[in-house]
């Protein structure tokens, strides 16, 4: 039913915008324009509003409503759903009107805006997760709120812009989570700590700390940093002893450690290993390049290689127990696994 309502309103909409064209009277009064303005806001009519405030502004630049228009175009275009357009008119009105009484209200709208442009039709009909969204206009919003509590903090408008803050902080932190809980699973543990570091400085007195705490404590961990892990587990019991990750006192990973093991070794249960594990230090790519250089210098015609007294060509000795390691299933396939 919800999909229902969502396609008849997508419907409405598109409807209304391709006939929102309309024609204000050339020969309205000043205040005539400004009264039919106010009565289409008034009516929730926010095109037409906008019609005749923009009629209202450009014919009368100087008149006594000009800038009363200026500022209620800014809300017709946030009520219409034109988010680009209200905070075009909300930084137009700052530029002009820096020491107007209501340009606090000006900054107000603007935040406002970028605070809703998230919250569209799709997440008002569908339960979507918000700190799991790009969170440009989040951010944008926090900056914008920021600047009327900073200039403006007696305004009527900061205790709202400040409980909205606390909101966006704790969705800006979460988002932060969410994307170092993605580099755990890739593996990429390093910016996994990073992103964990950056909520616990820069989110503090927010709930995603105490998951910072221990996004980091696993990275470290992964890396066998164990110093850095154990100074972040240590915080983490401190702090947050009731954490989800730690279960009677112990550590428990967000994140299953990954299987890197090759397709066939996870269909044979091990039994037959493809390629052996990497010891420590050790890189595909180094073993690579190894695996070239040798297969170069076996290459060298005899007739270049060094030779003795005798003319004979000098063979370097075999590394020891070169083919004792190798298993059956190498032996199988000529190497070709190895």
């Amino acid at each position: 039913m919800q999909v229902k309502h969502l396609l008849l309103i997508a419907i409405l909409a598109l409807t209304a915008a391709c006939s929102s064209k309309e024609v204000v009277d050339e020969n309205l009064s000043e205040v005539e324009l400004y009264q039919q303005a106010q009565k289409d806001l008034d009516n929730n009519s926010y095109t037409s509003a906008t019609a005749k405030l923009k009629a209202l502004e450009s014919r009368y630049p100087f008149g006594r409503y000009a800038d009363q228009a200026q500022l209620e175009l800014i809300y017709a275009n946030y009520k219409n759903a034109e988010p680009e357009a209200a905070k075009s008119a909300a930084e137009r009105f700052i530029r002009l009107h820096p020491q107007h009484p209501n340009v606090d209200y000006a900054y107000y709208l603007k935040g406002l805006t970028s605070f809703d442009q998230d919250v569209g039709l799709l997440a008002r009909f569908l339960p979507l997760d918000m700190t799991k969204r790009d969170p440009g206009a989040a951010r944008d919003s926090y900056n914008e709120f920021a600047q009327l509590t900073s200039r403006f903090p007696n305004s009527r408008y900061s205790p709202d812009a400040k409980q909205r803050m606390i909101y966006l902080r704790n969705l800006l932190a979460s988002y932060e989570i969410h994307v170092a809980d993605y580099y755990l699973t890739r593996q990429a543990y390093v910016a996994a700590a990073n992103r964990g570091r950056y909520v616990v400085e820069n989110f503090q007195e927010t709930p995603s700390v105490g998951d910072g705490l221990a996004v980091m404590t696993e990275a470290y961990q992964r890396l066998h940093l164990d110093e850095l892990a154990a100074s972040s587990l240590e915080t983490l019991k401190l702090n947050y002893p009731d954490h989800p990750s730690l279960v009677d006192g112990q550590f428990t990973p967000r994140v299953a450690e990954a299987d890197n093991r090759s397709w066939l070794s996870k269909a044979t249960l091990g039994l037959i290993e493809s390629r052996p594990p990497l010891p420590p230090g050790e890189t595909r790519a180094n073993q690579d390049v190894q695996r070239q250089f040798q297969d170069a210098k076996e290459a060298i015609p005899n007739e270049l290689k060094p030779k003795d007294e005798n003319g004979d060509v000098i063979e370097e000795p075999e590394a020891e127990n070169n083919s004792s390691d190798r298993s059956w299933f190498s032996y199988m396939t000529f190497g070709l696994f190895d």
